[in-house]
Order: structure tokens, then C-alpha cells, then sequence
């Protein structure tokens, strides 16, 4: 027989399609290992390979550089001993962050002195949390040795960016122990829920075959060497186990990709994983990274509320023009500033409780917003203008055109461009002053006195400046609405404002300011560095202090910056709600944040309420949490990544069936790891298929885990995309990669599956009704080429074009996405359509056996004659009525197939007397048998539509 060289064919077409896969993979990992990077050495410096990198190297990296392995920072060339760096690949936040070297080696006077001073890093091991570490650094050269503390400022991951300056480094962790690639878990190799049911089926198939060919051999009553015989219809059989299967599907795997690729409607889109097209269509988990995948992550200004006006983005020029007013009317001729700004600050200290004007409110609100914040602005330095023009004159490298800003959140950057926009402009800040240019061109300068940094247990950050013209200290504060409004004197507008605003999506602040007497200021400060002496609660005492300074604020105004959706996010997300997809949005964000765009991405509708799941540390508050949670019904959870940990470390089973109730749920301040664990947690919990979908480093996790990846190509690097399964451009396209693509690769995998099993099965009949009427002989009922022919030649074509069919056109498939829901209950194919598919072939099979036996005359030669050639008009029949949509292809493989068999007629001679094949009688007796065998399934399809037609049928008519 020839089944090893079929089996051969099968597992070759199966071996090369993962080889090219594989191969693609170890290119792009060669081309990341073949980066090269300065390494720094007591002869000077040197080119390395990232790949040749070792523990204890010195390596210095450029901006823009990528960082190649986890390293303890030294020195930079930055004036102030600080940089910034980007860790969007690492933890998905965009903002920059601030990093310190190393004091010792930072103030050595030159580069080559690292390697004249004696000194060693401690670190501890490798491990999980990118957000903390500890080690010491030790220089013994001296006397005492001087020992420094390092913690997570020190330290530069790898695959951060470097964001300004130049930074060198001793290198601590290379390889696998970084806490980029412990963040990442091992790819799995991806396997189909198709793949794993058709597997299934094979199994029955096979216990079908044993049963049989045991239940000939009982027939024959067990005689003589009946072990043989029992062997001799084993293989007689074995054309039920469909083993053109595997290469049926793969070619079908492999034309999905090629039609997703080639589609004009989500162009850009690559398929990764050739394995997998079919999970597409099978979805009920969608898990979404928010920044640069639901968000642009741009922010844009909005809004500016002084309580008793709004001002919107067509009326900042009213604020432009309020505030050219007080500068021009303030500012004397330079010169005589003393005397002149004395009298109005007396009338106004006079009359403090009169309502202000609009303009000096204006004027009060922006110059807040400019100078409360931790933006620093930075400037290229100019081709060609000589670098050590920083002495010179402040204007000349102050012009606007290379000034860029640098600060650890996009939300502030956004504010100081607006501030910039309606005329007044940071131009230069350092750790002790800032510098503001007026609308009139003037310079003004502020002195820092104190900085109070945002955390996110305060959730508000503070500055005192003194303005160096007037010498008034002001303590200005901004911060979220629900830190803010204890602060601020009563008023009867801000929270229904930021109600208002978060209701359109905006991110929104609250400014305040409180003006300071020089004696107030200097009891504050004796009590504030008294305070951070203090060794025990340290931290407690000194937000004591601050907060005895944060009372009665005057409030200035509202902010509302927009984090900008991608295009099209809400029909997207509405159209996958609508298909039965239940959308997670797992993101490294603000708790706020999150729950802002789950409102104005629509992730979370208009009338749902939200439930906030309190943060909890420990088992009883965790159970209290969730008891609380059991009692809302269908509303939108919001939980962060820490609260998660506890309640999955006690009550895995009950979080997990409240939440897979659940419409939309959030979950902020997740860490890579902790994405990646949610995705398990739903595959094992609900028992349905899972996507992720992400586009920077820190979803790479989360997207190999998942039954299905799908990475963006965005901003933040390439990462996600390459070890995803398909990558696309824009977030909008999985609509019609699910609802077109997914589907139909589906329901055309599953047509195609059981067409196949059905072919080997009508034949298997054959032979069953053949042997059962020639009392049992294991004789072959087709030789050698006919067997071959019919897998092959004759039938090939028109069942692989089963590929090209479609129930719906794919427009009416993105109108309806109710239609992919259907699918998640795998109705196409399962053990029920399974059955009647076996029906249908032995019945086929046995109506073509006995149709030919029946109508045979004389010669055995004409029963194979005949039942052959009207096998192969039921199996060409067959495939014309399961296709919905007919193709053009579809004709040319049916009547090429046919042609092909009517051709070969003449060369079989030796199975086949041609002069009886070209009788009349022959013809009529293969239509008869062809239309008892097809007639009967047709009216039956024909009854079926009628009585229960399917849902999509409804539609194309």
C-alpha cells in the first residue's frame, strides 16, 4: 500500500512550514544580540556585541541608545548627575523617569579616573521586581571606605531607553537573569482548539476502524489464521483515519494567512504563526493593554475652569489676550522695577475679599500651571553654534525652536505646552529657580524653596517659589479632585466640574495657591528639616509638616487633558461587546487614569456602574471585598494589580467567577507578570479562548500566554509585534480580523475537516458492504492507482476549495458581529455535525456499493467500473452542496477534476473495459446509483433551511 508515502507527503509540508517559522525567529534574535554598544576599558574604548556583554563591564550608552543589560548607573555626562530615561518596553508607562548616579564616581573629575579609584558593587539576586532594588556601593581606596546605598534610582534596566545624556554603567545582570527577560515567560507553542477537536474525532475514527475490522472477523467466525485476517482489514480500513488531513488544513492555514495579508482593508497586518488562523474565530476573552494600544498617548489640553468661566479649545485666544493685559500695565520700563510694583500690591493686599476680575484670575490660574510642575526644558544644541555657548547670554539658545520638555508624566508636559501656547513659556529651570517668559517678552524669575513630588498615596504635588521681582513666596499645589477638595476653601462648583469632565474623558487637576509670609515660610522650614532628620516614622512626620501648610488654598482653576483614543477605538470595542467578546483592559496605569478611558472608550458603557475593589493586603479584607462585590450585578469591575495578587493567593476559584460575570473589568498597576497570570487564570477558569492584544514590551508576556497574540506596531518599539502571532497596525483592524477573517477560517477549517474524514469514510463503507456480501474475504475492493487517484487527483481540488467559501459577504459579517458570537459555542464542528456526517457517508457508501452490485451483469469488472465513477460524481456533488458561495475556482477545480477522471479512463485499462464504459447502459446505471446516493441528501439540506435556517441566512437575503 501506499500509505508511508502519503503519511511522508504529509509530516514534510508539516516540517517546513515550522521551519521557516523558526528560522524567521532566530534572525530577528541574531539581529537584537548583534547590536553593538562602547564598552569602556583601562586602554579606552571598544566596540562589543551586545551578545558578548558580560557582568562587570563598564559600558557607556548614548541617547536614544537602547540599554543592553541591567546595569548600576556611575556617571553621566548631565550637569546635574541625573537622566532620564524611557522604560515604555519595560512597564508600558511613556513618562520619562528620573535616574541618579552614583555620587562618588559621578564626582570624579574625568571619565579615565573610574579606573583609578578601588571600589565594588554589591547587588542582590536576580529578581522579579522591576520596581525595587538593593545593593551598595563601596569604595575602599580611601580612608574610612566610603559606602553608598544604591536603590532603584541608581539602576538602569535593560531595555529602557535612554532619554538625555550620555550614561555609563557597571553591568549586574546580563542575560537571563535581567529583570526585563524574568518579566517574560516562555513562549508556548500555540496548538488550535480546531486542531485539538479534529484530534478528537481521529481518535473515534480510530476506534471505529478496530471495532470494525473485529467485528468482520467475528462475521467470518474466527477461522483459520484469523489474527491475519484481522491485520488484512485493518489495513483494508484505514482509509477511515483521514490522513490527508493535516495537509489539507495546513495548506488551508497557510491560504488564510496569505488572504489576511493580501487584505486592502487592514493593510500591514502579518501573520506571525501560520498555525493558528482559526483561534480568530473563537474568541470570548479579549485582553487589552491601555497606553498606545486603546490610546495614542498624547495629551492634548482641553479644558480650563475658573468656577465661574469655562474655557474650551476655541477660546484660549480669550486667555492669550487677558493675559497681555497685566504683563504690559505690571511691567515698568527694565530699570526702575522696584518703586513701580510697590503701590499695586499694597491696593491689593488692602482689599483682598473684592472678586477679582477675570483677567488676574486668568492671569493667577496659568501662572500656576507654569510654575507647578516637574517639567524641565531642554535644548538641542544647534549645528554648528559652538557648544560652550551656555555662558553666553541667557536669550540666544533660548529660541523656541529646539526647546523640547522632559517630565515624568505626559500630563504635565501637555500643560506646560499649553501654558507656552496662550504666551507664557518655561524657559529654563534648574534644581534651585525656573525662568518664565511673558507674553511681552519679558524674563521672570522664580526661585524653587521646596519641591514635594507626586506620589501616588497623595496623589497631589507641591512647589514654594518666590517670585525674584516682588519677593512673594507662594505655595502652589495641584492634584486629583479627591485629594484636592479637602484642601481648597468651600466651594459649590468643583466636584460637579470634574464630574463633568471625566465624563467626556478628560483627565482632570485641580490648581490652588496660597501666598506666604516670609515668617511663615521660616517656621515652616525649621519644622520641615527638623522633620526629615527624624529617625523613626520619618515619612509621617514630614507629610504632618507639609499638611500643616495644606489649608484654606484658594482655589485657582480645573485642568482637562485628553489622552487622545487611537482612531476608531469605540465602534471597535462596540462591535466586539456586540459579538460577545468580553473586553479586559490590563494596564500599568493610575488607578484614575484606567477608569477614565474604560469611560470614554465606551469599554465600559454609558449606564454601567463601576465598582472599585478597595486595595486589600490581607485574607479577611480580601473576602469582605469580594462579598461586596457579590452583591453589585452587572456592573464594571476596577481592580489594581496588587489587590489581584491577594485575592488570587485565597480566593482564586470565587474572583474568578465573579469577574467572568462580568461586562468590562480594568486592572491598573499590573506588572507584566501579574498580565500574564491573569490570562491563565481565565483559560483555566472559563475554558475559553483567550487574545491579548498589546504593542510595548511589557504585553509580550501577556501576548504568549495568551491562546492568540496579537501585537501593534506602535510607538513603543517593535516587541510586542515580533512575538505576537499576527501584528497590525491600528487597533480598528481586529474588528475585521475576528469578524471576516476569523470566522471564515473557522467555519471553512471545520467544512473542510469533516469533508475529509467523509471521504475516507464513504469508501471504507464500500469496502465494508463488498467484503460483508463476498462472505467476508479481506479482499480490496479498488487496486493500487484507483486508491491513490481518489485521494489525490480526483478529489483533491474541489475539497481544498472549500478554503475559498464564505456563508457571508464580509461586509454583512462587520454589520452583524451578533453572527460571530454563534461561533463561540463551536457548533461547526463538534461530535453532533461529526455524526451526521457519518451518517451521510454510510449511507453514500452503502447505496453506492449495493446500487452497483444490484445492477452489475455477469463480469465483476463493471461493479468497479461502476460504483468508482459514481463515487466520484457523489464526492464532486457532495462538495457542491456544502458550498454556500460559490467561486470561480470552485468550478474550475470541480470540472478540472472531472476532467481529469474521464481523461485517466482510457490509460486504466486494466481496472476498466472501455468498451463497456462507453455503453449507454453504463451511463444510466452510474446517474441512477449517483442520484439515489445525492438526491435524497439535497431535499433533506433544502427542508433544513427552510424549517430552521441558519442565523446568517437571514441576512443575505
Amino acid at each position: 500500500m501506499e500509505v508511508p508515502g502519503h503519511q511522508g507527503f504529509v509530516l514534510a509540508v508539516t516540517i517546513v512550514r515550522e521551519a521557516i517559522d523558526e528560522f524567521r525567529r532566530f534572525q530577528r534574535d541574531k539581529e537584537v544580540n548583534s547590536q553593538l554598544y562602547t564598552k569602556l576599558t583601562i586602554r579606552g574604548k571598544v566596540q562589543v556585541k551586545s551578545s558578548d556583554i558580560q557582568v562587570g563591564d563598564l559600558i557607556i550608552v548614548e541617547k536614544n541608545q537602547r540599554i543592553p543589560s541591567d546595569m548600576v548607573f556611575l556617571r553621566t555626562s548631565e550637569k546635574a548627575g541625573s537622566c532620564f530615561i524611557r522604560t515604555d518596553q519595560l512597564d508600558g508607562e511613556t513618562d520619562w523617569k528620573p535616574k541618579v548616579a552614583v555620587s562618588c564616581t559621578q564626582r570624579l573629575p574625568a571619565l579615565g579616573d573610574l579606573f583609578s579609584i578601588s571600589a565594588y558593587v554589591y547587588a542582590q539576586k536576580p529578581q522579579l521586581d522591576i520596581h525595587s532594588f538593593e545593593g551598595t556601593f563601596t569604595r575602599e581606596d580611601c580612608d574610612p571606605p566610603i559606602h553608598e546605598s544604591l536603590s532603584i534610582e541608581n539602576t538602569l534596566w535593560a531595555s529602557t531607553v535612554v532619554a538625555s545624556g550620555t550614561v555609563i554603567g557597571v553591568v549586574i545582570y546580563t542575560g537571563k537573569e535581567t529583570r526585563s527577560v524574568m518579566n517574560t515567560s516562555n513562549p508556548k507553542n500555540k496548538v488550535g482548539l480546531l486542531d485539538l477537536e479534529l484530534n478528537q474525532l481521529t481518535k473515534a475514527l480510530f476506534g471505529a476502524l478496530v471495532a470494525l475490522s473485529v467485528v468482520m472477523v467475528t462475521l467470518q467466525g474466527f477461522v483459520g489464521p484469523w489474527y491475519r485476517n484481522l491485520l488484512r482489514f485493518l489495513l483494508l480500513f484505514s482509509y477511515i483515519i483521514p490522513i490527508s488531513l493535516r495537509v489539507n488544513l495546513d495548506m488551508g492555514k497557510a491560504a488564510y494567512g496569505w488572504m489576511i495579508m493580501k487584505d486592502e482593508s487592514i493593510p500591514g497586518t502579518v501573520v506571525r504563526t501560520s498555525t493558528i488562523p482559526e483561534e480568530l474565530g473563537r474568541l470570548v476573552y479579549l485582553l487589552t493593554d491601555k497606553t498606545g494600544t486603546l490610546t495614542q498617548n498624547e495629551m492634548v489640553f482641553k479644558r480650563l475652569h475658573l468656577g465661574t468661566v469655562s474655557y474650551g479649545a476655541d477660546t484660549m485666544d480669550e486667555i492669550q489676550s487677558h493675559l497681555r493685559n497685566p504683563y504690559s500695565q505690571m511691567q515698568p520700563p527694565a530699570g526702575g522695577h522696584t518703586s513701580s510694583t510697590t503701590p499695586p500690591r499694597k491696593a491689593q493686599s488692602a482689599a483682598p475679599k473684592v472678586r477679582r476680575s477675570v483677567s488676574s484670575r486668568v492671569h493667577e490660574a496659568v501662572k500656576a500651571i507654569a510654575l507647578c510642575h516637574n517639567v524641565t526644558p531642554v535644548y538641542e544644541p544647534r549645528a554648528g553654534a559652538p557648544t560652550e555657548a551656555e555662558d553666553a547670554e541667557a536669550d540666544q539658545d533660548f529660541s523656541d525652536g529646539n526647546r523640547t520638555y522632559q517630565a515624568a508624566s505626559p500630563d504635565e508636559v501637555a500643560l506646560v505646552q499649553w501654558t507656552e501656547s496662550v504666551g507664557l513659556t518655561l524657559v529654563s529651570r534648574d534644581l534651585g529657580s525656573m525662568q518664565l517668559r511673558s507674553p511681552s517678552g519679558q524674563l521672570l524669575t522664580f526661585s524653587v524653596l521646596q519641591m514635594f513630588p507626586f506620589t501616588s498615596e497623595s496623589k497631589r504635588m507641591g512647589v514654594i517659589v518666590r517670585d525674584e521681582s516682588t519677593a512673594e513666596i507662594t505655595f502652589y499645589m495641584k492634584g486629583a479632585d479627591v485629594a484636592m477638595s479637602s484642601i481648597v476653601q468651600y466651594n459649590d462648583w468643583l466636584e460637579e466640574e470634574c464630574g463633568n469632565m471625566a465624563r467626556e474623558g478628560l483627565r482632570t487637576l485641580v490648581v490652588a495657591k496660597r501666598a506666604l509670609t516670609e515668617e511663615q515660610y521660616q517656621d515652616f522650614e525649621s519644622r520641615y528639616s527638623q522633620a526629615k532628620l527624624s529617625i523613626h516614622d520619618r515619612a509621617l512626620k514630614v507629610a504632618a509638616v507639609v499638611e500643616s501648610l495644606e489649608r484654606e488654598m484658594e482655589l485657582l482653576c480645573l485642568t482637562g487633558v485628553e489622552d487622545q483614543l487611537q482612531a476608531d477605538v469605540r465602534p471597535t470595542l462596540e462591535m466586539l461587546r456586540n459579538a460577545g467578546i468580553k473586553i479586559w483592559m490590563l494596564t500599568g496605569d493610575k488607578l484614575e487614569t484606567a477608569t477614565c478611558i474604560a469611560k470614554s472608550s465606551h469599554l465600559v458603557s454609558r449606564t454601567q456602574d463601576i465598582h472599585v475593589f478597595r486595595p486589600v493586603t490581607s485574607r479577611g479584607e480580601a473576602h469582605l471585598e469580594l462579598n461586596a462585590f457579590r452583591r453589585r450585578h452587572d456592573c464594571a469591575l476596577v481592580i489594581s494589580g496588587d489587590s489581584l495578587e491577594v485575592c488570587l493567593k485565597f480566593y482564586e476559584l470565587e474572583l474568578a467567577e465573579l469577574a467572568c460575570q462580568c461586562p468590562a473589568v480594568v486592572c491598573c498597576r499590573c506588572s507584566p507578570t501579574q498580565k500574564a497570570h491573569i490570562v491563565k487564570l481565565l483559560q483555566q477558569h472559563a475554558g475559553r479562548r483567550t487574545c491579548a492584544i498589546g504593542d510595548g514590551g511589557n504585553d509580550v508576556s501577556m501576548i504568549q500566554m495568551a491562546d492568540c497574540g496579537i501585537g501593534i506596531e506602535g510607538k513603543e518599539g517593535r516587541q510586542a509585534s515580533l512575538a505576537a502571532d499576527f501584528s497590525i497596525t491600528q487597533f480598528k483592524h481586529i474588528g475585521r480580523l475576528l469578524m471576516v477573517h476569523g470566522r471564515s477560517s473557522y467555519k471553512r477549517s471545520a467544512a473542510l475537516g469533516q469533508f475529509v474524514m467523509h471521504r475516507g469514510l464513504i469508501i471504507s463503507t464500500m469496502q465494508a458492504v463488498f467484503s460483508s456480501v463476498f462472505y467476508f474475504a479481506s479482499v480490496p475492493l479498488y487496486q493500487g492507482f484507483l486508491m491513490v487517484g481518489y485521494a489525490t487527483l480526483y478529489t483533491m481540488f474541489p475539497v481544498f476549495s472549500l478554503v475559498l467559501d464564505q456563508d457571508v459577504k464580509p461586509e454583512t459579517a462587520m454589520l452583524y458581529p451578533e453572527l460571530y458570537k454563534d461561533l463561540t459555542k463551536g457548533r461547526s464542528l463538534s461530535f453532533k455535525t461529526f455524526l451526521v456526517w457519518v451518517l451521510v457517508s454510510v449511507y453514500q457508501g452503502g447505496i453506492l456499493m449495493y446500487g452497483a452490485l444490484l445492477l452489475f451483469e455477469s463480469e465483476f469488472v463493471h461493479v468497479v467500473a461502476i460504483s468508482f465513477t459514481a463515487l466520484i460524481l457523489t464526492e464532486l456533488l457532495m462538495v457542491a452542496l456544502t458550498v454556500r458561495t460559490w467561486h470561480w475556482l470552485m468550478a474550475v477545480a470541480e470540472l478540472l477534476s472531472l476532467g481529469c477522471y474521464v481523461a485517466s479512463l482510457a490509460f486504466l485499462n486494466e481496472y476498466f473495459d472501455v468498451a463497456f464504459i462507453t455503453t449507454a447502459t453504463f451511463v444510466w446505471k452510474v446517474s441512477a446509483v449517483t442520484v439515489v446516493s445525492c438526491l435524497p441528501l439535497y431535499v433533506l439540506k433544502r427542508l433544513k433551511r427552510k424549517l430552521s435556517p441558519p442565523s446568517y441566512s437571514k441576512l443575505s437575503a
